[in-house]
């Protein structure tokens, strides 16, 4: 599917939920008419319960409010947090709901975009859950992440797929087969400079949608292309690209978990390191805390922030959005943040830092190399059911209550 450029968009980068919270909430505070949310994770915490409130006082003066929650993401919210959302006119949707203990047979689909929009005139894109862990205070494992703020015309794209989404999963309508975004349905003013795209990853239509964009971002690169991304493990052509780009004389930088969330996650991507060093790759390990970022730039004005990894999940599976932003001013942003990162929070892998066996290095790399050639392919593998959203429905009685409590997403 071919995407155009959509151009007088304003974007501001947010890093971590210091700032990236209470913008989103003090937007939500001036809403008038709609607000349009999804998120893979929402946790019943501090983090959790200001959003709750935020949206609680939103629907209680009028505006239409619209939550979409991930089953497996956000297993854990009590009857009282959501009863007390959809008393007030929430409406609550759940994406892909089970009832204990089969959250989720189905691991592998998974919503895991975070999308506001509000009021059809701003939006916020990224990979910052509602989760108290994207908080400094949180502790050694509080995650550095990143979203953006938009404003200008591709807002109502934004809101338009976002309304969709909505739309398509009631029960009966299959758009896990048959889902495309309608094109927005009003024009807005520009706000700012930046050419933008919506790119989105589905199981159907749009399945490399944003793995694509990367690619063709890496293969017109000249001059230099930074990554940060949480899980790093992608396919075969896109690692092609990256090395082809670094062996033509492009600063090619990627910057990865070097104090992991989940271990398993450091194991896979320093299966890739020699791979990559060998072709002039520099790698950085971020240290401070766990990277749960999932941005990238390339040259002096390419630039993405979204939800998706760089991993068989996200490129493969996993629902996700990304905005491709073509800006230099943001780019800049951008770029300053990673270089901070890479100069004072990571330390840079020398191929000397890394002890192998080199029998045993050249059997595993054989594998891994027709691991990511064959992986797309195998994930299609994989059963395609039909994912579903359920709308949660005001329980007028403790009776109602009880039974949330024991099939949580109805």
């Amino acid at each position: 599917m071919s995407r155009r450029w959509t151009s007088g968009n304003k974007f501001s980068l947010l890093e971590n939920g210091e700032e990236f919270f209470p913008r989103v909430f003090e937007v939500i505070a001036s809403a008038q008419h709609e607000v349009l949310l999804e998120t893979f994770i929402l946790y019943e915490d501090k983090v959790g319960k200001s959003l709750h409130a935020a949206l609680l006082k939103a629907a209680q003066r009028g505006v239409q409010v619209d939550v979409t929650v991930d089953a497996f993401g956000s297993p854990d919210l009590s009857p009282q947090f959501i009863s007390s959302l959809t008393g007030a006119g929430v409406r609550v949707h759940v994406f892909d709901p089970a009832p204990k203990p089969f959250q989720r047979v189905n691991y592998f689909r998974r919503m895991h975009r975070k999308i506001v929009v509000v009021d059809g005139k701003r939006a916020f894109v990224g990979g910052i859950n509602y989760s108290a862990d994207h908080l400094g205070d949180f502790g050694p494992q509080a995650k550095q992440d990143y979203a953006v703020e938009i404003e200008g015309p591709i807002v109502a794209q934004i809101r338009s797929f976002a309304r969709a989404a909505i739309d398509e999963g009631k029960p009966g309508r299959r758009w896990f087969h048959r889902y495309k975004a309608p094109p927005a349905t009003e024009s807005l003013p520009a706000a700012g400079n930046a050419d933008a795209m919506f790119v989105w990853r589905d199981n159907r239509q749009h399945k490399d949608a944003i793995e694509r964009q990367y690619r063709v971002a890496l293969r017109l690169a000249r001059k230099r292309i930074v990554i940060a991304n949480a899980y790093f493990f992608p396919g075969f052509t896109f690692l092609r690209d990256l090395r082809k780009a670094a062996r033509r004389g492009v600063e090619v930088s990627l910057i990865l978990q070097g104090n992991p969330d989940m271990p398993i996650v450091h194991v896979a991507a320093s299966m890739l390191y020699h791979h990559l060093l060998r072709a002039g790759v520099r790698i950085y390990e971020y240290c401070d805390r766990p990277l749960h970022g999932k941005v990238a730039l390339v040259d002096d004005e390419w630039s993405t922030v979204g939800s998706s990894n760089l991993d068989p999940l996200s490129l493969s599976l996993n629902l996700e959005a990304n905005v491709i932003v073509r800006d230099r001013q943001f780019n800049r942003q951008l770029g300053e943040n990673l270089e901070r990162l890479m100069a004072n929070s990571c330390k840079k892998i020398e191929a000397e830092d890394l002890n192998e066996i080199h029998a045993w290095r050249q059997v595993r790399s054989f594998f891994l190399f027709h691991f990511l050639r064959r992986f797309p392919t195998w994930a299609g593998w994989l059963p395609a059911h039909a994912p579903r959203l359920r709308s949660l429905q005001p329980s007028p009685t403790q009776e109602g209550a009880d039974r949330l409590t024991e099939t949580p997403y109805p």
